[in-house]
This record gives structure tokens, C-alpha cells and sequence, in this order.
């Protein structure tokens, strides 16, 4: 006896949930047939008068918007794939939504009315039903393939029997219902985490649960909290996790020490910033009897302690990066790992995985060696004191070197043992060379000033300053880069320069995208300045003369980030096609295991390949790769946010003082202007200037007055004041106070 089919409506008047997705996937499962609606209802397990009645009128209903073929009078058929796209969406402030599909040149346009219930992020299928005569495609979401994220971050607005979650991310476009029995103690006004568990297809909002309460808004950790949680991340180590660290047996014993090249004799010192208590690296220098340099760079052997297939390696995976808010780091590993065992502190022996280089005075590579080692560090510098080593004649280099004042350091005055100045000083010379070299080869000169808080005991911003970037941090990150070269291209070509094939991490960046150069080329313009797009080669050598050209003046971070946004988005892969930003044709992520999962990878590929192993899969390594690169994202985004909120924070305490901006962006809807002394943005809404009717001319990217003619375009300097602050939304509105 057959198994009786269960009735899905009982009641008249019920409507079918998601039977517009379920009527199309079952025809494009079967697309090379065709049905009737008896057909399909017995498909999907529906049986009765009125939900038959409804797969009638939904079956007209998608004939007519060619979603289906009719193909014999009361018989339908999917309509061939060609109109069906997948990809993800782009959900903008208006609530309309792009999609970027891989195999079509132009994103499809999603109007609101048709995202049926996709969020930003999302992978859908789309099929597109309309390209309008200025070419643009429009379509509409059909399937979500897979959601972004079902946790949402917001403020509880309760009533007497439900609530509704309002999100922080201005992207999500609806509130979320959560019933009363969902609530879980949270009260009216909480800051908390509700998660999607049911979304209708006939309901306007999704419903949901709350999952954690995070506090209060407006409260410090309560806001901070909510900025990890908006992008997924942690913000503290399961009890598992951190026991499984402190069992970690940290003895370095004299077994191991056998098993590695010993370097604990040669000059070895490690330079960070000052605040810094993570050290990845450490350089070792000697000078050879043959009048070479031996550079040795020491990166934490992470991979030793953190084994593939524990419960580490799993949390650090997971992770995939450090987190650096303004006020704290969220480590990839637990403290006893990141600050502790592997970190690189000085007069202590650690265990490394190191770069070693002889290196002529011009700064060529005569030889090189990769492989574990075992080190000692003789000194910790701060940025600050090997910049002024560097800063003085190395004649005149004393026994003991006084840190100027002003330099906010622990100590004012150290033991300078003269060989380690002159190291400096000679590396210095050679990073210089370095550097030199690789601008003449193509790279580009990003060097954006880093805004940088000032905090006291409570975390509140009490000044804010510039993180700039002198010779002894280009020092640093030159021998960086070189090592990151180096071992890429080791791996990833052979000794005739060919590539090997070899399952590797590669870091990689490709060609700018040449419709946003063209923006830039035109704001350039606007702006004073010229930019030669006709080759790769002159956008280069052109770019980096804009660069040049816009430091020290008011247009400068509109220019530095208009260009940065030109550029495509590096990441993680197996394929390798360079490194543009760069011009390197062979890069990787070997400097930095403590704070990046994929450097602890090519540690262990980087290994197994010294030790004579065959190449693993690469889809695996494929996959970890794009976790890596996602992860990485959410966390820029999250330390975005953070200073947009520490930015918000400090200018609360200024709202009755005028400060000089620049005016970064313009819209129909307003003026974005950044303060010139602090760095922090916020925007003059059209609303807000009240001397004229202003309209927004795209072709000037200015807003212009309809009456006076007056105009408020990129690059210009105005008078400002603060109007409103939101810390929530990290928002900020200004009036202008005088156009200069």
C-alpha cells in the first residue's frame, strides 16, 4: 500500500509558502518536459481545491511574465536557462540591489519590489526579464542559493506582545519581527543579536530570535561588541581553546634545537611599534668576510606549536586574522600563543622559520636559504628609535642614544651597542636600493596617512594624530616584501624561472579597473592635475607622480583614496597572476603567522616542499584561500568601523567649534567633507544650505545653486560645524559655516 501524501491546507484561504521558488524549480529540474498543473500539485504534495487553485493562477501569472513557456494550452515548461543568472548581491542605501554574475560584462539591476526577500551579500539566481534602451539590465531574485549571514545586529523596539529588531547595517532594508516568546529577556532599547529563522514568502518582514543581549547603546563595549558581531567575529576564545594553548609544552629542547640552523650568536633585534606586544619578525645581520651582508629574516615558527587538525588550528582557521580595533586586538591565537610562546621578544630564545639572504652592497641577492631555526634576540626597538638612528650621521652614533623628546617611549635613553646602530644604518642603505627598484619597476607609492586615537584610562579619545610611514618602518617592509618574494617565487618557478605548477598561497593583486581609472582621471582634472591612462606602463609612472604631487595639500586623501578604490582587491588563491601593486610576478604571505592564517599555510607548504613532498590538492588549499580572503574583509570593514565610531565619539565633545574641511564626496543628497586637522568625515545634507536651491551636476561633481550659481565641488575647502552626532549609525552631519 502506497504511503498517503500528506495534506499540506486544510483551511480555505491559506497561502502556499515559497511556491513561486518551489513551481520553478521543479520545472527547471525537469526543464525538458512540461506539465500541468495537476502534475505539478501532485509534485509538490498538494492536494487540495484551493491550493490547486493557487498553482493555476501562479502558473498564468509566470507564463505572463515569461518566467515559463506555455507550451500546448494548460501544459508548462521551464524557459530555457540563458535568462538565468547567478551571482551575488550589492544592496545600496535605497534598497535596490545589483548583482555581479561572472558571466555577464554589466551587473544586473534588482528594483526593491523584485529582491523577494534577498539580503546584501546573498548569492542568488536572478532572471533577468527587461534591458532598458541606456543598457541596463534589470531582473529579479528567483532563488537565494545562500545567505550572507542570518545574524543581524540592532536596537529591540518592544510593544505589549512582539518586538522588532532595527538593524545598524544601513544596507538591511527591513526590521526583524521577533514574538514575544523569542525575546529571551531582552528589554526595550537593547543593543542585540537577532538571528533570521523563518521568513514567509508572504511576509513583509523576516522573524527572528534574539541570541545576545549586547547592552545598552551607546555604552563603549556595548558598541564595540556590536561592530565584531555586525561582521561575525569574535570577541573572546572558547575555555577549550584557551586550555589547549596553556598544555602546550614551550620548552625549547636541545632535540629540537638540532633539527634547526642556529643563529642565537649572530646580532638579532626585532623593530615594531611602539604599542606593539605580538613580534613576528626579526632581523639578524653580519657582515661577511667577502664584504656581503647576511640578512637573516626570523618569522615565529606559529606552525610548530599551532599542528594541522586541532583544536587550534581549527579556532585560528576559523579566525583567519587578527583584528585591530581602535581600542583592542581580537588575535588570531590566544594570548599565551600571540603575546607570549611565539612572539619574538627580545633576550629570550625562540624558534623561527626564517629567510636568510647574502646580499651585495647594491643590494642584490647572491644567495638564499629557507628553513627552521632557532634565534635570540638581542634588542626590541621601537619605529621611533631606529628612525633616529637613522636620522644621525653614523659617524656621530654614541654608545648611548637619547630618544628626543616628545617621543612617547618607556624609557628615554638605552644601551646603543654601536653594531647595531651601524646594522641599521647599512640596512637602511639597502632598503632604500630596494625600494628604488621596486618603483622603477612599476609599483605604486600608496603611503595614506592612518588615523590613530589617543585614548585614556576609559577608552575615550582625548586627541587624535597621524600614523606616518618614515624610513624605518620602509625599512622593515622592504625586507619584508623580500622575503614574501622570495619564497613565492622558490616555490612557484623553477631554476630556469619557469612555473612549477606547485600547489602554493600566492597573494595577489590584478590591473586596475579601467572605468574607475577613467573616474579618477576625470576628478584629476577637475582637481588641477593630469593622469595618462594609455598604457598600464604611464598609468603607473602617472599615478605615482599624482601621488607625488597631491602630498601636503588639501586634496591629498581625496586623491590617495579615489586611487586605492581604482584598484582591484588583493587576495588569497592558488592561482598565481602577480602582485600589480607591487610589480611582483611572484608573492606570498610568509611574515606574519601570529596575526594571518595563510601565512601559517605556506609555513607548512613552504616545509613539506623542503622536505621533498608532492604537490596536495589544490582544491582544498583553494577553498581555504577564499575563507582567508573573506575573512580578512570582514575584519578591514570592522576596524573601518571602529574608527568611524571613535571618530563620531571624539567630535561629540566639539560640536560648538568651527574646523576647516575639504569637501571628499558629493551626491545628490549631500556633501561629504572631511576635517582637515582630525581627519574625520561627516556630511552637509542638501537640506542643510539654505542660501539656494542646490542640484547635483554629475559631470562636475559639485552640487550647484540654481539662483546664484554658486558651487560646492570636490577638493574645495569650507568652514564647518558639527549638527548632529549619531554613535550608533557613525554618522555624523555638519553646516557649513563659510566657503572658503
Amino acid at each position: 500500500m502506497s504511503k498517503k501524501k500528506k495534506k499540506i491546507f486544510k483551511k480555505k484561504g491559506n497561502v502556499i509558502k515559497n511556491l513561486t521558488k518551489n513551481i520553478l524549480k521543479f520545472l527547471e529540474q525537469n526543464a525538458k518536459q512540461s506539465f500541468n498543473y495537476k502534475q505539478i500539485a501532485s509534485k509538490l504534495d498538494i492536494n487540495d481545491a484551493n491550493g490547486k487553485d493557487q498553482i493555476i493562477k501562479k502558473l498564468a501569472e509566470l507564463s505572463v511574465l515569461d518566467k515559463i513557456k506555455e507550451i500546448t494550452p494548460g501544459k508548462f515548461q521551464f524557459i530555457e536557462f540563458k535568462k538565468y543568472h547567478y551571482g551575488k548581491i550589492d544592496i545600496n542605501l535605497s534598497g535596490n540591489g545589483f548583482v555581479i554574475c561572472d558571466d555577464l560584462e554589466k551587473d544586473i539591476y534588482i528594483p526593491k519590489r523584485n529582491l523577494n526577500h534577498a539580503l546584501n551579500g546573498d548569492e542568488v539566481k536572478v532572471y533577468i526579464y527587461h534591458r532598458k534602451s541606456n543598457g541596463k539590465t534589470e531582473g529579479e531574485v528567483i532563488e537565494i542559493i545562500k545567505r550572507a549571514k542570518d545574524k543581524f545586529v540592532g536596537v529591540l523596539e518592544l510593544s505589549k506582545n512582539f518586538g522588532f529588531v532595527v538593524c545598524d547595517d544601513p544596507k538591511m532594508y527591513v526590521d526583524i519581527f521577533v514574538a514575544k516568546k523569542k525575546l529571551h529577556e531582552a528589554q526595550h532599547g537593547d543593543k542585540v543579536i537577532v538571528k533570521i529563522i523563518d521568513w514567509p514568502e508572504n511576509s513583509e518582514k523576516p522573524f527572528g530570535e534574539i541570541t545576545t543581549i549586547l547592552g545598552k547603546p551607546g555604552d563603549h563595549d556595548t558598541e564595540i561588541h556590536s561592530i565584531l558581531a555586525e561582521y561575525d567575529l569574535p570577541n573572546q576564545f572558547p575555555a577549550r581553546v584557551e586550555d589547549e594553548a596553556e598544555k602546550l609544552p614551550i620548552e625549547i629542547t636541545a632535540d629540537e634545537i638540532s633539527k634547526r640552523r642556529d643563529f642565537r650568536k649572530e646580532l638579532t633585534f626585532t623593530i615594531d611599534p611602539i604599542t606593539a606586544k605580538d613580534f613576528d619578525d626579526a632581523l639578524s645581520f653580519k657582515e661577511l668576510p667577502n664584504g656581503n651582508y647576511e640578512i637573516g629574516i626570523h618569522i615565529a615558527d606559529v606552525s610548530h606549536y599551532v599542528q594541522e587538525n586541532t583544536i587550534l588550528d581549527d579556532e585560528a582557521y576559523n579566525r583567519a586574522t587578527s583584528v585591530y580595533l581602535v581600542d583592542r586586538v581580537v588575535p588570531m591565537l590566544p594570548e599565551v600563543l600571540s603575546n607570549n610562546v611565539c612572539s619574538l621578544r627580545p633576550n629570550e630564545e625562540k624558534l623561527t622559520f626564517s629567510a636568510v639572504f647574502e646580499i651585495d652592497k647594491n643590494a642584490n641577492v647572491i644567495k638564499q636559504w629557507f628553513g627552521r631555526t632557532v634565534i635570540y634576540s638581542d634588542a626590541r626597538f621601537a619605529y621611533e628609535e631606529a628612525q633616529v638612528i637613522i636620522e644621525n650621521n653614523p659617524d656621530k652614533i654614541a654608545q648611548k642614544l637619547t630618544i628626543p623628546a616628545g617621543i612617547s617611549l618607556t624609557e628615554k635613553q638605552y644601551d646603543m651597542p654601536k653594531e647595531i646602530a651601524q646594522a641599521i644604518l647599512t640596512m637602511d642603505k639597502l632598503a632604500k636600493i630596494l625600494r628604488k627598484e621596486r618603483m622603477e619597476a612599476g609599483a605604486l607609492a600608496f603611503d595614506k596617512v592612518e588615523v590613530r586615537f589617543e585614548l585614556d584610562d576609559h577608552a575615550n579619545p582625548v586627541g587624535v594624530y597621524f600614523k606616518e610611514s618614515k624610513d624605518a618602518n620602509k625599512l622593515i617592509e622592504e625586507f619584508m616584501l623580500l622575503a614574501n618574494r622570495k619564497v613565492a617565487e622558490y616555490i612557484g618557478k623553477n631554476k630556469l624561472g619557469l612555473p612549477t605548477n606547485k600547489t602554493f598561497v600566492y597573494r595577489v593583486h590584478d590591473k586596475p579597473d579601467m572605468a574607475k581609472v577613467e573616474d579618477l582621471q576625470r576628478i584629476a582634472k577637475n582637481l588641477g592635475y593630469e593622469l595618462r591612462i594609455d598604457s598600464v606602463e604611464n598609468l603607473t609612472k602617472s599615478l605615482n607622480k599624482l601621488l607625488q604631487d597631491v602630498k601636503g595639500k588639501p586634496e591629498q586623501n581625496i586623491i590617495e583614496t579615489l586611487a586605492i578604490r581604482t584598484m582591484s582587491k588583493a587576495k588569497y588563491t592558488t592561482e598565481n597572476i602577480g602582485h600589480y601593486g607591487l610589480a611582483f610576478d611572484y608573492y606570498t604571505h610568509f611574515t606574519s603567522p601570529i596575526r594571518r592564517y595563510p601565512d601559517v599555510m605556506v609555513h607548512r607548504l613552504l616545509q613539506h616542499y623542503l622536505n621533498g613532498g608532492k604537490s596536495p590538492d589544490k582544491t582544498i588549499y583553494e577553498e581555504k584561500c577564499e575563507h582567508s580572503t573573506e575573512r580578512e574583509i570582514l575584519a578591514t570593514k570592522a576596524e573601518r568601523d571602529s574608527i568611524k565610531y571613535m571618530q563620531v565619539k571624539y567630535m561629540e565633545d566639539h560640536q560648538n567649534k568651527m574646523f576647516k574641511g575639504v569637501i571628499t564626496g558629493v551626491t545628490e543628497w549631500g556633501i561629504y567633507v572631511e576635517i582637515i586637522e582630525n581627519k574625520c568625515e561627516g556630511m552637509v545634507r542638501v537640506r542643510d544650505i539654505q542660501d539656494d536651491f542646490y542640484t547635483f551636476d554629475e559631470k562636475q561633481y559639485a552640487l550647484v545653486g540654481q539662483a546664484n550659481g554658486n558651487k560646492y565641488t570636490l577638493g574645495d575647502e569650507i568652514m564647518v560645524k558639527v549638527k548632529r552626532t549619531d554613535l550608533e549609525r557613525k554618522q555624523m552631519d555638519f553646516l557649513i559655516v563659510e566657503h572658503l
